[in-house]
């Protein structure tokens, strides 16, 4: 199961403010760092994805320190989110039963509609925004783990492609000392 949905407004702006002191295009790796952040399940999968996608560009040093302070700033921005979500939701609920209080009242006994009649529509909205979000997360997903294939292919290129090099400067180095 992904991470809990979370309001990213105030984590988005932390790592677009990290990203842009380390100098880093905050407009590409902000939003794949959120993506692997929310869909990854435990903390050892975010590390390591993250390390992946930092390694591009930072040293081997700081990799690990930049990859905790993100993990724990998401995990304190998740941990803010929820309990303010529970708060929110206590507050729902009793306005909810003074609202249902408030309609027992009202209604006389010989008009009360029964539960089931009471709605002759059903509001889609909420499972609309739900699917929609859901899509966006699959779709990230999707296109987080198409960038993690093609950052492990490139870097195997690149391996390979220094090896190359290595190799020809190893026989440019010989051919020299023999034609001395």
């Amino acid at each position: 199961m992904a991470a809990p949905e979370t309001d990213t407004g105030e984590f988005e702006r932390w790592l677009n403010d990290r990203l842009d002191s380390l100098e880093v295009d905050r407009e590409v790796y902000g939003a794949y760092i959120l993506g692997v952040l929310q869909e990854e399940e435990s903390d050892e999968e975010k590390e390591d994805a993250l390390q992946g996608i930092l390694s591009a560009f930072l040293d081997e040093d700081t990799v690990e320190d930049v990859c905790e302070q993100i993990i724990k700033q998401w995990t304190e921005c998740c941990n803010r989110s929820s309990a303010k979500r529970s708060a929110d939701d206590e507050i729902f609920s009793c306005f909810l039963d003074k609202h249902t209080e408030a309609e027992d009242e009202e209604a006389p006994s010989g008009n009360h509609i029964a539960g089931n009649e009471k709605s002759l529509f059903k509001n889609t909205n909420v499972e609309e925004v739900l699917n929609r979000q859901k899509q966006k997360r699959e779709q990230a997903r999707e296109d987080a783990q198409k960038k993690k294939e093609m950052d492990k292919m490139q870097r195997e290129k690149d391996k390979l492609a220094k090896q190359d090099r290595k190799e020809k400067e190893k026989k440019r180095t010989q051919k020299g000392e023999r034609k001395r």
